[in-house]
């Protein structure tokens, strides 16, 4: 099988190897379509994950399969199922594990991250990790359940009632999987804050009420203290003062995205005492991936204008770049092409 071997240093390697066997427990999929994600393009500039990469590594943690092997104990899952793999294993044992946080955990590895992921032909995972898709829905919509997953965990933290007024500031794939949700839990107007025409015109598609650019003053007048739930996908300086801005008083404000290691940003202390705002971080997907899987084969989300670009596996460069574009919302591999 092909396998592209992250090297670090920006390179990638297509490597010729075994196709893995099951061992107890385990399943082997043949990976058919694997999502490059923002943190993807964290570690290829030598940035942490979600656990620390020590190269040579496949990375590719957003993926889906087919089942062609099941190992020794097996029995939820079969040979042909089509899956989706929650990649982050827990240990199970720490003070944040046993205390209901286990998206904290001091010893967390992750397939794509820590361990050989999706940007290869196949991969072996622990069978608990790998969810059944509706044999109909597209590889590509599978491949995302984990960003959804991910998502859900910080619709939940972001508490938005019916009848609330939710702005998403950035509108790449993170941003409009985010108004999906929003819509879902009852906001009954959703804005989208994003600069790029090209991916307002998708929240609109996809059921923003409106769709606002940042960079327009009058624009962004309009949008002062008027949301009820802010919900940040960007990771810059300007989104995250948007978001202050845009918080009514009394709301809440979720950080979801991933910032540079190293970014600041200048807490308004007197907004958020007058406000009285409530500011949350979200990390991973503690406890999500089934119900990002249900909302999948249920038909509830769309990623028709949010998967825009389609590489095979030897393009792994290209790939990140293309991600890092803005011509991209969200750039899938096909490791069987």
């Amino acid at each position: 099988m092909k396998a592209s071997y992250f090297l670090g240093s920006k390179t990638f390697e297509v490597r010729e190897c075994p196709v893995p066997q099951a061992g107890p427990g385990e399943v082997v999929i043949k990976n058919m379509a694997c999502g490059v994600c923002g943190t993807d393009v964290h570690i290829y500039h030598g940035e942490p994950g979600s656990a620390d990469v020590t190269p040579p590594v496949v990375l590719g943690h957003e993926y889906a399969g087919e089942i062609v092997e099941v190992g020794q104990g097996v029995t939820a899952l079969s040979v042909g199922d089509h899956v989706t793999v929650d990649p982050n294993i827990y240990c199970g044992a720490c003070e944040y594990c046993r205390n209901g946080k286990k998206q904290l955990c001091e010893s967390m590895e992750a397939i794509g991250v820590t361990r050989d992921g999706g940007f290869a032909q196949y991969s072996v995972v622990p069978a608990a990790q790998a969810f059944r898709l509706a044999p109909e829905l597209p590889y590509e919509w599978g491949a995302m359940a984990e960003p959804v997953a991910c998502c859900l965990h910080g619709i939940d933290l972001a508490g938005i009632r019916p009848g609330d007024t939710v702005c998403v500031i950035g509108g790449g794939a993170i941003g409009l999987i985010m108004l999906q949700l929003a819509k879902l839990s009852g906001a009954a107007r959703l804005i989208l804050s994003e600069p790029n025409e090209k991916r307002r015109q998708a929240a609109l598609q996809l059921g923003a009420d409106a769709a606002i650019d940042p960079t327009d003053p009058l624009e962004r007048k309009s949008m002062e203290g008027a949301a009820h739930v802010v919900i940040e996908c960007v990771g810059n300086t300007p989104a995250v003062q948007s978001a202050f801005d845009f918080a009514k008083k009394g709301a809440t404000v979720v950080l979801f995205s991933v910032p540079k290691v190293d970014a600041t940003f200048p807490l308004p202390l007197f907004d958020v005492y007058k406000k009285e705002l409530t500011i949350k971080g979200s990390f991973v997907n503690p406890d999500t991936h089934e119900r990002a899987v249900q909302l999948l084969n249920a038909g509830k989300l769309s990623f028709d204008p949010i998967v825009t670009h389609r590489f095979p596996l030897d393009k792994m460069a290209e790939d990140i770049a293309e991600q890092m574009g803005s011509a991209s919302i969200k750039v899938v591999v096909c490791p069987q092409e």
